[in-house]
């Protein structure tokens, strides 16, 4: 009984200068993609797959945009830390 949940989504500030641009999106969807299950971004009550390019990109998130980050499978909990963490890090910008 000591094992618990991952939590399903993460919230997190964009850092970097550029905000979240098509090099930054193409950084997500290459760790999206290899979830077993579907991984979305939200802002503002728009949700888009993190494993298409294009639909990152619809959200124009800018510089100290509040997104989440969100995965359907608690399996993919190492995806999900791999881009809270990359999207924290300003995408190595």
């Amino acid at each position: 009984m000591g094992d618990t949940i991952p939590s399903l989504s993460r919230t997190v500030y964009i850092t970097n200068q550029l905000g979240l641009h098509a090099r930054a999106a193409a950084k997500i969807v290459k760790i999206a993609q290899k979830a077993s299950a579907g991984v979305w971004i939200i802002i503002n009550r728009e949700k888009a797959d993190a494993s298409s390019i294009l639909d990152i990109l619809t959200l124009a998130a800018a510089k100290d945009s509040q997104i989440t980050i969100t995965i359907d499978d608690p399996s993919d909990v190492d995806i999900l830390n791999a881009i809270e963490e990359m999207v924290k890090e300003g995408f190595g910008e």
